[in-house]
């Protein structure tokens, strides 16, 4: 089962592993030309209603498959206005191969004739809401027609996550939908066709993986998120580290809760970080009502950074976590306590396998039985955890994921900091697993870059103006 907002992260990421998408679009007409098949009589009529986007690419290509039918193509709109090129490409092998094709430049004028099998190819899962014009009026004639009916991919006007219309929806008979299942099709007869996306596409991060960070044009400061980091003391690096690489992610402000002991020497790091320090040179017990307040007005916290391990600092970390109920990044030397607290916080863990095992988790030298024991291993403890390593392995113990970005110049002290607050602002405005998917994936990215670029030997300070673009992408992606 997968959502089509997912799909659609798929997709991109097959794209990236190098399966055009055209050749996805070829497998997916000539699936729902299968399907079309299966029910039509020989020499039936076929009426394929197309809408200029993809989904009607689907079906300009079915329409190559279908010459033993009568099969008329309708376009929805005028040729030049196709929205894709590999759409329009299909659309101009039809007209070249002669094929009965048909322009409605008015939803008015659309005439489907009386065929036996209509194809809804107007709209695919990507579209939500009501349907607007020419679809509604397509959509009414079809369900107006005795012709048995197939849509690709979704019934256009019906949301495929929920199974919802919001108006006008097409009456399919028949769905064929691609890749796998989607959660709002189960009150239809549905084939699952396999278009050749290989299963990398869903099990390692990608490009695909950024479409959950938007950017909206009327966007307000505070939409994307208030970081805290609690941090320093034994180390003054690390809690700078996290705090820039939160901002670097996208997060509106951050702010840092460290000993005032070393407060100004963080604040020397970066101009835009805003320190709150509390007294000592350590966390300890005393301190909580100070962080406690400071967290609470945060969308989420980054706790562990140079914290160190005095056992009244581990203490703090144990009171803290069991009277905090928001979101929380979980990193260094805090790890260790977690697996003995209860607690009503949605954490997200980022130890390495060291770490791991302190925390009485599994060991395995191969990546696939790390995926699987930290899946296993993060069900019991009920928290998400992205275990570090040449493939990062990410699981909240539902859904698994893997990530390959990175390199082996990020052996470098700081690099696990950056990551932790990147994936702190992340978790302020996404779900726990796609913070950890997206966060492994843009730090091995901009690590991977730096050394095409440089070599080994960076730092982990090089990590952080390449993240912007290892998350949100560039004109030469």
């Amino acid at each position: 089962m997968i959502t089509a907002e997912r799909m659609a992260a798929v997709d991109e990421n097959a794209t990236a592993l190098g399966v055009p998408r055209k050749q996805l679009m070829e497998s997916g007409g000539n699936a729902a030309a299968r399907t079309v098949r299966d029910v039509a009589a020989p020499d039936d009529s076929v009426a394929l209603v197309c809408g200029r986007g993809n989904n009607g690419g689907d079906a300009f290509v079915a329409a190559r498959f279908l010459d033993d039918y009568d099969a008329t193509v309708h376009l929805l709109g005028r040729p030049e206005t196709i929205t894709t090129d590999i759409a329009r490409e299909n659309w101009a092998a039809l007209e070249r191969g002669e094929y009965d094709t048909r322009v409605v430049r008015d939803s008015r004028n659309l005439d489907l004739g009386d065929p036996d099998v209509a194809v809804d190819a107007m709209l695919g899962t990507g579209v939500t809401g009501a349907l607007r014009e020419p679809e509604r009026s397509a959509a009414a004639a079809i369900n107006e027609s005795d012709a048995t009916v197939v849509a690709v991919d979704v019934p256009s006007g019906v949301d495929a996550d929920t199974g919802e219309a919001a108006g006008v929806a097409v009456d399919a008979d028949h769905v064929v939908t691609f890749h796998d299942a989607k959660p709002g099709l189960d009150d239809w007869d549905v084939t699952v066709a396999d278009i050749g996306i290989p299963e990398a596409a869903e099990l390692f991060a990608g490009p695909g993986d950024r479409r959950v960070l938007t950017r909206p044009g009327d966007a307000h400061k505070g939409d994307f998120g208030e970081v805290l980091v609690v941090g320093g003391g034994p180390y003054t690096g690390a809690p700078a580290l996290a705090a820039q690489a939160a901002m670097r992610a996208g997060a509106d402000l951050v702010r840092v809760a460290c000993p005032r002991a070393v407060a100004r020497e963080v604040q020397g790091f970066e101009a835009g970080l805003i320190c709150r320090p509390f007294d000592g040179d350590r966390l300890t017990p005393e301190d909580l009502d100070h962080v406690r307040a400071l967290a609470a007005a945060h969308d989420a916290v980054v706790f562990g950074p140079g914290l160190g391990t005095h056992e009244a600092t581990l203490a703090a970390v144990r009171e803290f976590l069991a009277d905090y109920d928001g979101r929380a990044v979980i990193d260094a030397d805090a790890l260790q306590v977690v697996p003995e607290v209860d607690t009503d916080a949605t954490l997200l863990c980022t130890p390495h396998q060291g770490e791991l095992r302190g925390m009485g988790g599994p060991s395995a030298d191969d990546w696939r039985d790390r995926l699987d024991a930290v899946t296993d291993f993060a069900a019991d403890i009920g928290h998400t955890l992205l275990v570090k390593g040449a493939y990062d392995v990410i699981s909240d113990g539902t859904a698994s994921r893997a990530n390959r970005t990175g390199n082996p110049g990020m052996t470098v002290g700081g690099t696990g900091d950056v990551l932790a607050g990147m994936a702190g602002a992340l978790l302020s405005t996404q779900e726990p697993a796609d913070a950890a998917t997206l966060a492994a994936y843009a730090n091995g990215l901009a690590g991977d870059r730096i050394v095409d670029r440089q070599g080994y030997g960076l730092l982990a300070s090089d990590l952080l103006p390449e993240l912007p673009r290892a998350l949100w992408g560039g004109r030469d992606e």
